[in-house]
């Protein structure tokens, strides 16, 4: 009988065999050391199912069009099939088929729950600005008076269109009325705007984020409101409820202290200053401010530790009731009740669902606080609102929950916090150096998100969180319910004075940490890609246990050198054109003009990178400035660009224009302009604008990054006016030269708005 190759036999220099490969090895090693591995994992793998799903639903939103969407969910429905039909037979591959066959249907669910969620909630945005007279259902009301003003949702059906629509608009506070709330039908007079997509790129997606609210539509109340027909039954019981005890509150405890109260008593966050609340977000405490795990774990541990202490004195009941699952259903009682109480927003009941599965390991005997009871919180979250996948807030929760969960089931830290003989002292100071920890490695987690959302990181927010996080836990909300109990009798002065100290001591603690040197530092965008690799390398720290978790490190150390080497833009450009920052001056951030808000300014500073000073072009010693246009040269790495900005829609002399057009490396402005305006490489007027959305310049790479490219075909995202010529950029050259000076034309003829 001849031997087997692979098995031995012959020698390794026969040349008459003939082999595959000169290699004695399976051919197939490495998927079964794969399969061994995961066989190996157990339970471990169960969490990233969670993982898939998740990675379907981010996929939809990457990819362009709904081909592509197709593609996928094909692609991915042959993976599973694949697996099983290829090791069907092989018992040595049941966990990889497992593995590939269950990451494949959970992604191809993930795209599938997104792509349907958007198709029945989405709503188409309204075509062009308008000025109507709406007669519309009040669905929503909220009371802003930090901003003076009053926040309606409105439904409507509007004739012209022939179809409903949703609205939101703001009604001054002097314009209110008693009878302007929840089920009431009013006839009004608004200014509608259509969501505003991204300012830049790397800006929030307010369009996405109506999309998915139903909203067709934002604007304004023009004139006063008229009641048709008042608000009957029981029609926005819960609001009114939350709003009068947010009043009470208030009442008991005026300014931001008393907001803050509110805010931790009702979810009505609409009386914070904005001073205060810029504080708190620079010191890293905003989430502080909106009800999420903390507040609705606060409450559940308080009612549950309260209920199993008072049910104790109960001979009969401990006898016949396990004392854990009453106190356990008393606490998830106060849970759903405390949740509805705030407005029953995404994020409280996203923290409610993780609460209410952590009662319910504890009722079975399980361990509660397990990375598969966050998968299960997380995919039951994402299965009702798969949109809030690429949101701050579900990604904030829920990696800071992943960081904790992760830190205190490592071996070390148990170790480490293990009981002991120890006096009391030292057991107390193991607890506060394990705050600290906790607090730094959770900082260290959302890092990532905050600056891809935000743009900004507060740096010692790691350490006043170590201070608020106790303080607001278990004295600042204790007392608040504290005193609420007691003003049932009236005697609730003594607890809210002490309420009051202990939020001032937090509104303290947030002005002195945002007041210092470094305390918050802006980053441009870091961009889809690096975001992408922070997400897998802290996943895959969080979910594997063992040394093999280490190579998540490997994408984390990859994304944070990227990040440090990214070069920031040298010139922003809004969507609409209007707003223009220019990077790299001399620590300054020149701008084309000064908006009456301070949110054009913010995002470009935020993009930019720079928290210095804010320089008008026109006041810019380099730049030459007619009432029309502005030219100025920048250098970068040793080349001198001139620039052509418009500052005005009146008309110019074509020939003049198109000369300074000709000896311009870059043209932008916010108007339509002429073919005969042909700069060295790019041109941005409103034609190019309108199909791009807002840019990101890099002249040092000749990078130009689109908000367009972001958006794809999803429902949100509308084109601008169609391109009658083509505008992509020229060929990166490099000639230059300064541009010729647009003069101020003797007649000045201004555009009609139909050709603006």
């Amino acid at each position: 009988m001849p031997a087997i190759p692979f098995e031995g036999g012959q020698p390794a220099d026969d040349a008459a065999l003939q082999r595959t490969r000169r290699k004695r090895s399976d051919l197939s090693s490495l998927a079964t050391a794969a399969d061994g591995w995961l066989g190996a994992a157990g339970f471990d793998r169960g969490p990233w199912l969670t993982v898939a799903f998740a990675g379907g639903i981010a996929a939809w939103f990457i990819l362009a069009s709904p081909w592509q969407w197709l593609g996928l969910m094909s692609a991915l429905a042959l993976a599973a099939i694949a697996a099983l039909a290829l090791w069907r037979e092989r018992d040595e591959r049941a966990h990889l088929r497992l593995a590939v066959a269950g990451m494949a249907l959970a992604a191809l669910l993930g795209t599938a729950a997104i792509w349907t969620r958007s198709d029945m909630v989405g709503a188409r945005a309204l075509e062009r600005p308008a000025v109507t007279v709406i007669d519309g259902r009040i669905l929503k009301r909220e009371e802003q008076p930090a901003q003076g003003r009053v926040r309606l949702t409105l439904a409507y059906r509007d004739a012209a269109a022939g179809t409903a629509r949703k609205v939101r608009v703001n009604l001054p506070a002097e314009r209110d009325a008693p009878g302007i709330s929840e089920g009431a039908v009013v006839r009004l007079r608004a200014r509608l705007m259509p969501p505003a997509p991204p300012m830049l790129p790397g800006s929030y997606d307010f369009a996405r984020a109506a999309w998915f609210q139903g909203l067709a539509a934002t604007g304004s109340v023009l004139g006063p409101v008229e009641i048709i027909a008042p608000a009957t039954g029981d029609a926005g019981w819960v609001a009114r409820q939350q709003r009068r005890l947010a009043n009470h509150v208030m009442a008991q405890l005026p300014g931001s202290s008393g907001a803050i109260a509110a805010a931790f008593a009702s979810g009505h966050r609409g009386g914070i200053a904005e001073s205060d609340e810029s504080a708190m977000r620079d010191s890293g405490l905003t989430h502080l401010l909106s009800i999420s795990g903390l507040h609705v774990s606060a409450v559940i541990a308080a009612t549950y530790a309260l209920a199993i202490r008072i049910l104790a004195l109960w001979p009969w009941l401990v006898l016949r009731v396990r004392l854990p699952v009453a106190a356990a259903m008393a606490g998830a009682m106060a849970g759903v009740g405390y949740t509805l109480l705030t407005g029953a927003e995404v994020p409280t009941v996203r923290s409610c669902i993780g609460a209410l599965l952590v009662l319910f390991a504890m009722v079975l005997g399980r361990e509660p606080l397990s990375l598969r009871m966050v998968a299960v919180g997380g995919a039951a979250v994402l299965m009702l609102w798969p949109e809030s996948l690429v949101g701050a807030s579900f990604q904030m929760s829920f990696a800071a929950v992943l960081a904790i969960v992760t830190l205190h089931q490592s071996a070390p830290v148990r170790r480490f916090l293990a009981p002991r003989e120890e006096r009391w002292p030292a057991r107390q100071g193991r607890r506060f150096v394990m705050l600290l920890i906790t607090g730094i490695v959770i900082e260290l987690a959302l890092m990532p998100i905050v600056l891809f959302h935000f743009h900004r990181a507060g740096l010692y927010g790691a350490f006043a969180n170590v201070l608020a996080i106790p303080l607001v836990t278990f004295i600042a909300m204790p007392l608040i319910a504290l005193a609420l109990m007691l003003d049932v009798a009236g005697l609730g002065a003594p607890a809210w004075w002490a309420a009051g100290q202990s939020l001032d001591a937090l509104l303290w603690l947030a002005r002195w940490t945002a007041g210092q040197a470094g305390a918050v530092k802006l980053m441009p965008d870091m961009g889809r890609g690096i975001f992408a690799l922070f997400v897998a390398g802290g996943l895959w720290l969080a979910l594997w246990r063992g040394r093999i978790r280490l190579l998540g490190l490997v994408p984390v150390l990859g994304a944070t050198l990227l990040l440090a080497t990214k070069p920031a833009p040298d010139i922003l450009i809004s969507g609409d054109g209007r707003h223009v920052g220019i990077a790299g001056e001399g620590g300054r951030l020149l701008v084309l003009r000064e908006g009456r808000s301070d949110y054009a300014r913010e995002n470009l500073q935020e993009l930019a990178g720079m928290s210095g000073e804010v320089v008008p072009l026109a006041n810019w010693s380099k730049a030459q400035c007619s009432r029309d246009f502005c030219s100025l040269p920048l250098v970068r790495d040793g080349r001198e660009w001139w620039l052509l900005i418009g500052r005005s829609r009146e008309r110019v002399e074509e020939r003049a224009l198109a000369t300074a057009c000709e000896r311009a490396d870059i043209v932008i402005a916010n108007r339509w302009l002429p073919r005969s305006c042909a700069p060295r490489w790019l041109k941005a007027d409103r034609a190019f604008l309108g199909q791009s959305g807002g840019l990101a310049i890099t002249l040092s790479s000749g990078r130009v990054d689109k908000v367009a490219d972001t958006q794809g075909d999803h429902g949100w995202w509308r084109a601008g006016e169609r391109t009658p010529y083509p505008v992509r950029p020229r060929p990166y050259g490099t000639t230059t030269g300064p541009p010729a000076e647009v003069p101020t034309p003797a007649v000045r003829t201004t555009l009609p708005a139909s050709a603006r």
